[in-house]
């Protein structure tokens, strides 16, 4: 993408496109409107906003958990058709949908002052924001309608839903237009604009959730051949810093900045951070999340001699302190230390012993869990009280492993397949693919223990980028890890020092899910998760649209 700009509608006419800011652009009505390629690339760059690409809320997973909400609808059980979720993310859904019907229909307008290879590109681009919405419908309701011009008032009454294969066809047909006439790379004034290898990782991420093997097969490696420079970042921990926002392992991000106004304020970025630090401590890791990190040997702490419950992030993954808070280390200035006999604690960035407000037994909403998420996160969060990280979509190591999924699937299992987990599990010990003996590397063709190994990868890859969720619909896991309870540590006076942080090793099953429930009052249940595998699979049709038109089915269950 060029460094887009979101320009209010009224401003148009007095600015061009090369150079673009963040404000969101008011959807065009006019009956001239698309009259020239300044107003066709106004329209394009309105909908490269995040509240059209974001991926799924990490707190619908057993991955992170916010201590003021307790449950939400999808891990509480309680989704229904008047969810203001679900209509928010179905309305944004066809938004996008509209704006890009009312474009392709319209662009013709400026086809006497447009260059065609401009024209090209903008349809290609339009097409391919129109095909990602319609896999995130699909993928969250199942059968949606299926619009691809724009409806008149009396006809939308009359709207029904498509079978969602249709809609894949569909969507596939238009990403492969898409992936057809985009360029491969632009030059370096033109950072973050859709490219081919957008349309094909999003064509990737899309078959795979559906389950088509092969296509997600075919789409990944056509990205891994591409010869756009894709690659992964030389540091896991940077890439979700600002010091990232240019790595050539982006392939779909979407520019957040300050200056534009397109940021996350105060209340978010205190939820996050440390209350030493001037924050809230409140939107946090899971001990789910802790837990699925495997040790040095490449084992699960269930099975590895390694692991020490008293000393959890010794001989881990190194993912797991680039992503989450290791006790007794410097966090933001100050040492982190949640234990409840840490009263005072020494802080760098006043260079004395402070009381720590990190223990419960100095402040009494300080982590619930015991945990921090580091991972995106750095000192200009509470110096500036501002979070605007550019919000990633897909990147590469996601196109790697949905690369060695599908081949896993497809019972294609080859060096290949291993090379593209071990370029990932390699780049979290900073050693090269080649260097077998400084990581883990995965070295078995045993399907059944690829797909283990797979799903633990994916998992402890992403978190905090929102592909958790789909994960466990996708693999039926829903049912079992969204039932569990989020659970933290005890409070301080009942908190057995002798067994602090964690009573004993977590027994965890063949899916990866963590169980609990024998370590008895040695542990805190904060919340229940509750999920119902006989509906919630597929998210309600919102009862708003079905008020409206009556000949919108709603999903079962609801």
């Amino acid at each position: 993408m060029k460094k887009i700009a979101w320009i209010w509608l009224a401003s148009i006419g007095f600015t061009g496109c090369h150079t673009l800011d963040l404000n969101p652009l008011s959807e065009a009505s006019t009956g001239t409107f698309y009259s020239n390629q300044t107003e066709l690339e106004l329209a394009v760059n309105d909908l490269y906003r995040s509240v059209f690409w974001n991926n799924d809320n990490e707190l619908f997973s057993d991955n992170e958990w916010h201590r003021g909400q307790l449950t939400n609808a999808v891990i509480g059980g309680t989704m229904n058709a008047d969810d203001a979720a679900v209509q928010t993310y179905w309305l944004n859904c066809y938004k996008a949908i509209a704006r890009a019907n009312s474009f392709l229909t319209s662009k013709d307008r400026a086809v006497a002052n447009t260059p065609q290879s401009v024209m090209l590109r903008l349809e290609a681009e339009m097409r391919l924001i129109r095909a990602y919405q319609y896999s995130r419908l699909i993928t969250h309701f199942g059968d949606v309608p299926l619009l691809t011009s724009p409806v008149a008032l009396e006809e939308s009454y009359e709207v029904q839903r498509t079978g969602k294969d249709e809609i894949l066809a569909f969507i596939f047909t238009e990403l492969d237009f898409a992936a057809a006439n985009l360029p491969i790379t632009y030059g370096a004034a033109e950072t973050k604009r859709f490219t081919r290898g957008a349309a094909l990782a999003v064509k990737a991420r899309t078959a795979l959730y559906l389950g088509k093997w092969e296509i997600a097969r075919q789409a990944a490696e056509s990205v891994m051949k591409l010869g756009a420079g894709y690659a992964l970042h030389g540091s896991y921990q940077q890439l979700f810093t600002k010091a990232g926002e240019t790595s050539r392992e982006l392939i779909i991000s979407v520019p957040r900045d300050e200056k534009q106004q397109v940021f996350s304020a105060a209340g978010y970025v205190q939820d996050n951070i440390s209350r030493n630090a001037g924050g809230f401590g409140a939107q946090l890791p899971t001990r789910d999340i802790l837990d699925a990190y495997e040790c040095t040997d490449g084992k699960p702490i269930n099975e590895s001699p390694l692991y020490d419950p008293k000393t959890p992030f010794k001989n881990r993954d190194p993912r797991l302190t680039a992503n989450i808070v290791e006790f007794n280390t410097q966090w933001l200035g100050y040492n982190y230390s949640p234990h409840p006999d840490s009263l005072t604690i020494f802080s760098s960035k006043e260079n004395k012993k402070v009381p720590n407000k990190d223990s419960r037994a100095v402040a009494a909403f300080a982590s619930f869990t015991g945990f921090l998420w580091k991972k995106g996160i750095d000192q200009t969060w509470p110096d500036r009280l501002v979070e605007d990280n550019d919000a990633i979509i897909i990147r590469y190591a996601e196109i790697l492993l949905t690369y060695a999924e599908a081949k896993i699937e497809l019972g294609q299992i080859d060096e290949s397949v291993l090379n593209a987990i071990n370029q990932i599990r390699a780049r979290a010990y900073g050693v090269s693919v080649e260097q077998t003996t400084l990581y883990p590397s995965v070295v078995t063709m045993d399907a059944a223990l690829l797909k283990k190994i797979l799903r633990r990868e994916r998992r402890v890859e992403f978190p905090r980028e929102g592909l958790r969720y789909m994960d466990l619909i996708r693999w039926k896991l829903a049912e079992k890890a969204l039932s569990r309870p989020v659970i933290g540590l005890p409070d301080p006076a009942a908190q057995s020092r002798a067994k602090w942080p964690f009573p004993g090793v977590t027994p965890i099953d063949g899916d990866g899910i963590a169980d609990y429930s024998g370590f008895g009052a040695d542990v805190k249940v904060l919340s229940q998760r509750s999920f119902d595998k006989t509906r919630q699979y597929l998210w309600p049709i919102p009862a708003v649209e079905r008020r409206v038109n009556t000949n919108i089915t709603q999903n079962a269950g609801y």
